[in-house]
């Protein structure tokens, strides 16, 4: 895998013809919003094929896999819109392995969706997860689930090999986190063993493998209660071998103060949960100051503190796939960013003909741009190099792997990085045929 940075003056052509590729591969593997007007400063991620195939009538996932001594995984990684058609056309060339260089070893992937995610989309990100969290289970204090329509995600995720993790969180009506149902649940010991026994039940039924427990802005009075349900819960999922997994605010030491993080004990509930994400994004954020989503420089500090009180080989590394754009000048209270794709941040440059500039310290990319009512705009996004320099980040610390909020946008470069750096592991057969 090379990342190439486009200079002015070059084409999808002139590139291809750099490093031996074909126009089309390229446009194929990044999904070019743009590909007959290149913005200076866009990265593309080029990769040369080893080995192709190209298909013939009767040809099937498994038989091709088979014929060049490969995992059907890995063709559905290599050419993911096989994925989304759920079919394989005759005459259409797809690879079987790109020339690589060595990978830095085996990771997990849990990415996070909401029902109501593009099929299409979830079928070609699937080949990339080993884990699907479904957004959200909400509970009321006296025990009862508030229930999901996930049966066709499940179903869906099992066969592409992914194992499907419930999610439970505290929501209120209108889908925000709230800390009071959390509080009247934790002082309710009866409603808390209901709730336990009807997740345990939920699981079973519908085959998920884990629970993954996202409790945000909790009180800071109830940092032990919080600590207590998780361990109640770890113990019951034990006793039926489920994994907990817990989702955490980005903290940089033990005293860190706020809502958001003095009820996320690092030590204690890394201490008694089987996996945690460590929600590493969200510092430039919908009401906030113009920067990065997820900069370096922020995350290795929190992956430092992290690694310092938990064992890496339980924490996942939170990855953003998605970009804003905010009006400028930024007032606090009144300037709310739009949120796009990371795809839609490139198709909005080649618009106004601006140029990507990249920040070395957040390692991520930028751009400014006046829209046609003549208001400067500032976008801040992800490319294929500010994810390569999150994605080392794993090795670097020895952790499980990543955990990407969310996946309802189909991010072709991350994929290609990820996979480009290391072998994903799965935990469940694949299904398909």
């Amino acid at each position: 895998m090379t990342i190439h940075v486009v200079e002015a003056g070059q084409t999808v052509n002139s590139i291809a013809q750099q490093y031996g590729v074909t126009p089309e591969r390229i446009i194929i593997d990044n999904e070019l919003p743009n590909p007959n007007n290149l913005v200076v400063g866009q990265s593309i991620v080029i990769r040369v094929p080893e080995l192709t195939h190209t298909v013939v009538q009767g040809d099937t996932l498994f038989g091709i896999a088979q014929q060049y001594g490969v995992e059907p995984l890995q063709i559905l990684q290599n050419n993911p819109r096989i994925a989304a058609r759920q079919a394989l056309t005759p005459g259409e060339t797809i690879v079987i392995s790109f020339q690589n260089g060595e990978r830095l070893g085996s990771i997990v992937i849990n990415g996070y969706a909401y029902p109501f995610i593009n099929r299409d989309v979830l079928r070609m990100t699937l080949p990339y997860l080993t884990y699907l969290s479904i957004f959200t289970y909400g509970f009321t204090p006296a025990g009862d689930l508030i229930p999901i329509d996930d049966t066709e995600l499940i179903q869906i995720a099992r066969e592409f090999g992914v194992a499907p993790i419930m999610m439970l969180a505290p929501m209120s009506a209108d889908q925000n986190f709230d800390p009071q149902i959390a509080h009247e649940m934790f002082i309710n010991p009866e409603g808390q063993n209901r709730l336990i026994e009807n997740i345990v039940t939920n699981m079973q039924a519908k085959g998920y493998v884990g629970l993954d427990i996202d409790f945000e802005f909790i009180q800071p009075e109830d940092r032990e209660a919080f600590i207590n349900f998780i361990r109640n819960v770890n113990t019951r999922l034990d006793q039926e071998g489920l994994l907990t997994l817990v989702a955490l605010a980005p903290k940089t030491s033990g005293e860190q103060t706020g809502l958001l993080y003095e009820a996320h004990d690092y030590p204690a509930i890394g201490a008694i949960a089987d996996m945690v994400l460590l929600m590493t994004y969200e510092w430039g954020y919908l009401f906030g100051p113009p920067m990065a989503t997820s900069p370096l420089n922020n995350v290795r500090t929190v992956l430092e503190y992290g690694v310092s009180v938990i064992p890496p080989e339980k924490v996942l590394m939170g990855v953003p796939n998605y970009s804003y754009d905010w009006p400028l000048p930024f007032i606090q209270g009144e300037t709310m960013a739009q949120a796009l794709s990371n795809q839609e941040a490139i198709y909005r440059a080649s618009q106004y003909g601006v140029t990507i500039q990249f920040d070395p310290v957040a390692q991520a990319p930028f751009y400014f741009y006046t829209d046609g009512n003549g208001v400067e705009h500032v976008v801040w996004f992800d490319d294929a190099r500010s994810m390569d320099a999150k994605f080392r980040l794993i090795n670097e610390f020895g952790l499980a792997g990543a955990g990407y909020w969310q996946i309802m946008d189909f991010f072709p470069a991350s994929w290609m990085v990820t996979t480009s750096l290391y072998e994903i592991e799965k935990v469940a057969e694949l299904q398909l045929q």
